[in-house]
Formats: structure tokens, sequence, C-alpha cells
């Protein structure tokens, strides 16, 4: 079998095995047992257990961030923030376990997929202050937005019978966007940097 194969066969075992778990842990053992290799095999593919668990988060995000990079740019970059809060929320909730697994304290590591989603909001409040449509500078906004977005998620995922209302995640978010952006275009100046 050709080393590619066996990567994407532990990979895709290990992706399994992290969604039917009732806590999103797996274990190496149970990942070799699953994929019929030795140890040694995934260790020199993903090096330990958490360089495994990164390339199951990644792989599991890639489908999320094919969409994002795939939609067309709006005209309207809010309107683009506002879809793209949505769709992260919508992503956590139909994977609640690589969800947690990404955004664990355990990932020494942030996962490049959590790093290419945090660019693409950058991108799009870039786009947003170029507009004039920005209070603080596009890293603050990005740093706000992700915290609350991601807090909202996590505890949809984490909590559901506590959070249940449905429109929770809408109210955070018009919250946190009437916080970081301006109702109207408003010249871009010195105010549209500051943090």
């Amino acid at each position: 079998m050709s080393t590619t194969n066996t990567r994407t066969r532990i990979l895709e075992v290990a992706t399994e095995l992290v969604a039917g778990s009732p806590d999103g842990d797996i274990s190496t053992r149970a990942v070799c047992e699953a994929a019929q290799v030795g140890a040694p095999a995934l260790y020199r593919h993903f090096g330990d257990k958490e360089g495994l668990l990164s390339a199951v988060v990644d792989h599991g995000f890639e489908r999320y961030l094919a969409t994002k990079r795939e939609r067309d740019e709006s005209t309207d970059p809010v309107e683009d923030l506002r879809r793209g809060w949505d769709s992260h929320v919508e992503f956590a909730v139909r994977n609640p376990n690589l969800y947690r697994l990404m955004n664990s304290p355990a990932m020494r590591t942030p996962p490049a997929a959590a790093l290419e989603s945090h660019r693409i909001l950058t991108r799009d409040l870039q786009r947003a202050a170029a507009q004039g449509r920005i209070r603080v500078s596009p890293e603050l906004a990005a740093q706000m937005i992700m915290s609350a977005s991601v807090g909202v998620a996590l505890m949809l995922v984490a909590r559901p019978a506590t959070f249940d209302d449905a429109d929770v995640s809408r109210r955070v978010r018009d919250a946190v966007h009437a916080s970081v952006l301006t109702p109207d275009a408003a010249p871009p100046g010195p105010a549209a940097a500051e943090p």
C-alpha cells in the first residue's frame, strides 16, 4: 500500500472516530486498529497524537473553508461578515466534536484551518474598513468577532440545553457587529484605524 493511501486511511479513520466519540477524544491505539496499521505508521505520518488531531481538524475544516473560498464576495462586506458568522456557527453545530477539538486548549499549535479562517475574516474586515464601515482596526475587529463567534458556537455545541434560543447567535452577532461596524459608510480616516 502506498504511503499516501496509508496516510489518507489513517486520517479518514481518525476523523470518523472523532465524529463518533461521545466526547471527541480518541486513542492512537483505536485509530491504528481501525486503520489496520501499526503505531509506527501513524507516528511516521503525523508525529504524535497532537499532529494527528491537527490533521483531522484541517481535513474536516477544509470542507467548510472550501465553501468560503468559493463564495463570491459581494459588494457589501458587512453582509459577507454576517454570512461568515452564520456559516461558522452552522459548521460548529453540524460538527460538534471537530469544532471542540479545533478550539481545544490542548492543541498547542493552532490548526492551519483556524489560521486561514482568521485570515478570511480579516480580509472581509479590511474591505469594510476601505468603505469606511468599521469603528476599530481590522485586526482588533477580527479578534472581537472571532472571540464572540467561537464562544457562541462552543456554547451551542457544549451546552445545547442551556443555549436553546435559536436566535442567540444572531443576537450576539448583531451586538458585536454593532460595536465594530458603522451603520453606514463613513469616510475612511484615522478613526477607522484606531483600536
